[in-house]
C-alpha cells in the first residue's frame, strides 16, 4: 500500500496524512471549493479538487471520487468518518473497482447500519440490549401499544439512523403521536428509510463505548472504554477514558461483551460497540459504528498507540500488531471538541479566524483542522479542532485542560470554549458522578 486517498476534510484528513506521513504512504487529498486553503489540503502530498462546496457536489460524490482514485492509481481509500465512511455501496464500489477499502467489510457497513436488524443480530448472540421493538413500526396504533408496554419514556429512532440524528424523546403518549410522522419524514430525509423502532429511555444514563479492532484472520480485541456522557441534542461534546463510573467488575465485561458483538458479525477493522448505562451499571447495546471514531485520540492517549496505523496494517492483511494481553491503558485523558459555535444559541459561527493562540503543554495534543487566518464556512461541521489532555491521574488531565482554555485565544468567531469552563468548574464533573443530563441540568440546552 503506497498511495492513499482520504475521502474526507478537515482534522480527520489532516490526522490521517500524519500516520501516512510516517509510514512513508503517499495521500491524495480531495477538497471542495470552499476547503481549497485548508491545512490538509497542504499537507498531502497531492491534493485534487473535487467538486461545489456543498457535500452532495463534493465529498458525496462517490463517481468523482472513485474517477479520481483510479486516475491517481492509488492503492486504498481511507473514508475517516461521517460522510461515505459507513456507506456500504461505497465500500463495495472501491473494492469492485480494484481497491482497498481502509474499514469493515461492506456486509458488516450495510448490517450495523440497520439499527433494527443491528439489534436483533446481537439478541441472537446473547448481547443485552435496551427493550424495544424487534422490528420496524408500521403504525402510530402500534407504535403506542408497544410503548405502553415498555413504559414512558421511550425514545423514537430512525432505523437508518445515527449520531444523534433522528432520535426523538418522547415522555407520553401524545408527544409520540405528535412525533411520529414527523420523525418517519425526518428519516426518509436523512438517510432514504422511513422505517421507525422504539427503545426505552433509560433516565439517569452514561453513554459508554469501547474501542474493538479485528484483523481478516479472525483476531478480535478490545483497546479499553469511552466515557461519551456529557452529551448536548443527542451529540458528543466531551470523551474520556478511563470511565470514572464504571467499577472494575462491569468495565470487564463490558469489554467481552463487545469483543461477543463484534465476533457476532466477524468484524474487521476499527469498530466501536456503544452502550448505555444505568445507575446500577447495568448495560445495553446502543449500536456499533463501523469506522473511526471522532473520538478516538483518547484512546490512543492511554494506550500509546496509533488507530489509523493499525487501520492500515488490518486492511492490507497484517495480523493485528499486538494480542490482547500485550495491550495496557496507562493515565487518564480527556477530549474536548472545539467548534465554530455561539456559546448561548448554540448555532455555528461561520468566518474569518482572525487570532488563534493556544499554548500546548507536554502530554497534551491538539488535532486541528484550521490554523489562524482560516474560514470557517457554513458548508461543514464547524469542528476547529479536538483538544485532547493527558495527565497521570483524571484530575492532572482536567487541570491541564483548565490552564488550556482559560489561556486560549480565538478571535473572529465565536466558540464553545466558554461552555468548556462551565463544565470543568462544575463539581460533579470534577467529580465523575455525571449522565446524559449533565448539559441539561447545567441549564445548557
Amino acid at each position: 500500500m503506497q498511495k492513499i486517498l482520504i475521502a474526507n476534510r478537515g482534522e480527520i484528513a489532516l490526522r490521517i496524512i500524519k500516520t501516512c506521513q510516517m509510514m512513508g504512504i503517499e495521500t491524495i487529498a480531495i477538497y471542495s471549493e470552499a476547503d481549497k486553503d485548508m491545512p490538509f489540503v497542504k499537507e498531502a502530498t497531492k491534493a485534487i479538487h473535487v467538486g461545489e462546496p456543498h457535500v452532495s457536489k463534493s465529498y458525496l460524490r462517490v463517481d468523482k471520487i472513485l474517477e479520481i482514485a483510479r486516475d491517481e492509481k492509488v492503492d486504498a481509500i481511507h473514508p475517516g468518518y461521517g460522510f461515505l465512511s459507513e456507506n456500504a455501496a461505497f465500500a463495495e464500489q472501491t473494492i469492485k473497482a480494484g481497491m482497498i477499502f481502509i474499514g469493515p467489510e461492506p456486509k458488516t457497513i450495510e448490517l450495523m447500519g440497520d439499527k433494527i436488524a443491528s439489534r436483533q443480530t446481537m439478541v441472537n448472540a446473547g448481547v443485552p440490549v435496551v427493550p424495544g421493538s424487534s422490528r420496524g413500526l408500521k403504525t402510530i396504533e402500534e407504535a403506542c401499544s408497544l410503548a405502553e408496554t415498555i413504559g414512558y419514556p421511550i425514545m423514537l429512532k430512525a432505523s437508518g439512523g445515527g449520531g444523534g440524528i433522528g432520535m426523538v424523546l418522547c415522555e407520553n403518549e401524545q408527544a409520540l403521536i405528535k412525533s411520529y410522522e414527523s420523525t418517519k419524514k425526518r428519516a426518509m430525509t436523512y438517510f432514504g428509510s422511513d422505517e421507525v423502532f422504539i427503545e426505552k429511555y433509560i433516565t439517569e444514563s452514561r453513554h459508554i463505548e469501547v474501542q474493538v479492532f479485528g484483523d481478516r484472520l479472525g483476531n478480535i480485541i478490545h483497546l479499553f472504554e469511552r466515557d461519551c456522557s456529557i452529551q448536548r441534542r443527542h451529540q458528543k461534546v466531551v470523551e474520556e477514558s478511563p470511565s470514572p463510573f464504571l467499577s472494575e467488575h462491569v468495565r470487564q465485561k463490558m469489554f467481552d461483551t463487545a469483543i461477543k458483538a463484534a465476533r457476532a458479525v466477524n468484524y474487521t477493522n476499527a469498530g466501536t460497540v456503544e452502550f448505555i448505562v444505568d445507575q446500577e451499571e447495568n448495560f445495553y447495546f446502543l449500536e456499533m459504528n463501523t469506522r473511526l471514531q471522532v473520538e478516538h485520540p483518547v484512546t490512543e492517549m492511554i494506550t500509546g498507540l496509533d488507530l489509523v496505523q493499525w487501520q492500515i496494517l488490518v486492511a492490507r492483511g497484517e495480523k493485528l500488531p499486538l494480542q490482547q494481553a500485550e495491550i495496557s491503558s496507562d493515565g487518564h485523558a480527556v477530549e474536548f471538541r472545539l467548534y465554530a459555535e455561539d456559546p448561548v444559541r448554540f448555532l455555528p459561527s461561520p468566518g474569518k479566524i482572525t487570532t488563534l493562540q493556544w499554548k500546548v503543554e507536554e502530554g497534551s495534543r491538539i488535532d486541528y483542522g484550521y490554523m489562524e487566518g482560516g474560514t470557517v464556512t457554513p458548508f461543514y461541521d464547524p469542528l476547529i479542532a479536538k483538544c485532547i489532555f493527558y495527565g497521570e491521574s483524571r484530575q492532572k488531565a482536567l487541570a491541564a485542560a483548565n490552564r488550556f482554555f482559560n489561556d486560549i485565544k480565538i478571535e473572529g468567531i465565536k466558540t464553545n470554549v466558554p461552555l468548556f469552563l462551565t463544565i470543568l468548574d462544575s463539581d460533579s464533573f470534577q467529580k465523575g458522578e455525571y449522565t446524559t443530563h449533565f448539559l441539561n441540568k447545567n441549564h445548557v440546552k
